[in-house]
Order: structure tokens, then C-alpha cells, then sequence
């Protein structure tokens, strides 16, 4: 129940881009002012403000476009502008609060869901031959529709799901050996200008590896808390027992986080809260897992 726009209110503005609340019920006029003030250009990212998995996350290349999303959603959603860098990577952080200087824990890179042309084969036999890619085929027949049936000329690349995500996808690949003095000292710096973030994985998308390591052309796609896995765990080549072993490790991280900031008078969060915290989660589920 983490509200997106709230964590990017705390994240200085250069690091991610321009980005608007839409409260749910709000007029097309409305949201199209919204947009021109803030000098959001087409094509936009539509998602739930309280997300979950790259649930009902949606280019949106035009009014009528945004208007059907908007009309569908019954739930509080932000738009905002597409970024322009290709490659996506998740960078996990840890910082004790009695540190100036936390660490990377773990990197995964993220290979998108893309089909070359041969030619001959429709878009949809392109995807019939990868079966990662079939099984989100179901998903891809709905949104593309009889798109799927055109032949992709030789060599052509086609995204078809433009976000890096597990369950849209996405192939996660363990990048942990990517990590360095020269990226952990970027991050950091970015980290230590956020409040309060000790512990989270930070979805970034960058131009090209030197210049992410420099602190340059890169854009924080969404930065996740306590809830973030250390996605690097799920590259096909490591095994469940690694799986095991890393959330073990950041878990703990957590713990200790945790008991120091209580040290410093933050409390734990009570039992009801959690539980009200939880039901409220599965409703909003409902809304935009199958939106």
C-alpha cells in the first residue's frame, strides 16, 4: 500500500521523470491540464499509484488512449513521461543509519521481451518460438490483437513489452559482478539525498554502463522499500538453495536496519495496523492484476 508519488516526492526531481498524480474520478480535462502544466509529452506511462508487479502499466501514446485507461481504472494512477534510455537494471541498496556510506547488494539486468523479424514469420509464431515468451501470449493477444498477425520485416526488433518486469516478461539476469567503487559512490550519493531510505532496490534505466557508473543519462524508473526482493536471485542459471540464501541475507539487513531506527525511536508497526495494511492490499490487487 506504498504510494508510487509519495516515494518520488521524496527522490530530488533530477533523478526521475516528470510525473503526476491522478486521482481516480478525474475528468479528461482535467488530466489533460494537468499534463500540458506540467510539460508531460506523448507517448506517457500510465500506472497504478499503489502498484503491484507491472500490473496495469500501460504506454499511452494519445488522448483517446489515456482516455480509455482512465475511464477503465477505478483506482488513483500517475502518468508520466516515457524515458528515453533502452536498458534497465535493479540496484539494491543497504545503509545502516549510523553509516555515511551504504553498499550494493546485488544488480539484475533486465532483457526486454523482443521478437526479430525473419521475414517471413508473423509476430505471433516469433513469439510462439521462445517459451518464456508464449506464456505471455494470452496477455500480448489482448492488447495487440490482429497486430500479432503481421510478418516482422528480416532483422527488425519489435518490443512488445517495454517494461522490465518478472511477471511481464522480462528475462532477469544476475549483473551483481557490474558492481564497483566508482557505481556505489553514484549511488550512494543519489541515496543519501532521499530520507529515511536505509534498504530497497532502485529500477533504473541508463544509456550505457560508463555513463550510469559516471551518474549521467539515467533515470529512476521506481525505487521499492522494505517490500523489494533482491531480484538477482531469479536468473534462470541460479538455484533455489542461492535463492534461499540471498533473501536470508537481505532479510537480515532488514532486521538490523529496523532494530537500530526503533533504537532512535521509530516504532514497529503493530499487529492490527499490519493486518488492516494487508487487507487493504488485496483489494487493491483485485483492481489491477487483471486490469
Amino acid at each position: 500500500m506504498e504510494s508510487k508519488k509519495a516515494i518520488y516526492n521524496l527522490i530530488p526531481q533530477q533523478y526521475y521523470p516528470k510525473t503526476e498524480l491522478i486521482i481516480e474520478g478525474s475528468s479528461l480535462e482535467e488530466i489533460l491540464k494537468t499534463i500540458e502544466d506540467s510539460a508531460i509529452k506523448y507517448p506517457v506511462i500510465a500506472k497504478p499509484d499503489i502498484g503491484l508487479r507491472g500490473s496495469a502499466v500501460k504506454k499511452i501514446h494519445n488522448s483517446e488512449e489515456l482516455q480509455s485507461y482512465n475511464n477503465k481504472a477505478n483506482f488513483d494512477y500517475i502518468v508520466q513521461d516515457l524515458i528515453p534510455f533502452e536498458n534497465e537494471v535493479g540496484i539494491f541498496y543497504v545503509r545502516y543509519p549510523n553509516e555515511k556510506t551504504g553498499r550494493i547488494t546485488g544488480i539484475v539486468s533486465k532483457e526486454f521481451l523482443i521478437v526479430t523479424g525473419d521475414g517471413i514469420s508473423t509476430t505471433e509464431e516469433l513469439i510462439k518460438q521462445n517459451p518464456r515468451y508464449e506464456l505471455q501470449l494470452r496477455t500480448l493477444q489482448l492488447e495487440y490483437g490482429e497486430k500479432l498477425l503481421n510478418i516482422l520485416p528480416e532483422g527488425e526488433k519489435l518490443n512488445l513489452v517495454p517494461y522490465g518486469n518478472h511477471a511481464r516478461g522480462a528475462k532477469f539476469i544476475d549483473g551483481s559482478h557490474w558492481i564497483s567503487p566508482k557505481l556505489t559512490e553514484t549511488i550512494n550519493e543519489m541515496c543519501l539525498k532521499i530520507p529515511g531510505f536505509y534498504f530497497g532496490r532502485l529500477d533504473v534505466m541508463y544509456n550505457s554502463w560508463d555513463e550510469l557508473e559516471n551518474g549521467e543519462n539515467f533515470s529512476v524508473v521506481e525505487l521499492n522499500g522494505a517490500a523489494s526482493e533482491p531480484t538477482h536471485i531469479y536468473d534462470p542459471r541460479h538455484s533455489l538453495f542461492f535463492a534461499w540464501k540471498e533473501l536470508a541475507r537481505h532479510i537480515t539487513f532488514m532486521f538490523e536496519i529496523s532494530t537500530q531506527n526503533h533504537k532512535k525511536g521509530f516504532p514497529y508497526l503493530a499487529h492490527k495496523e499490519g493486518m488492516k495494511e494487508y487487507r487493504l492490499h488485496l483489494e487493491q490487487s483485485k483492481k489491477i492484476v487483471n486490469f
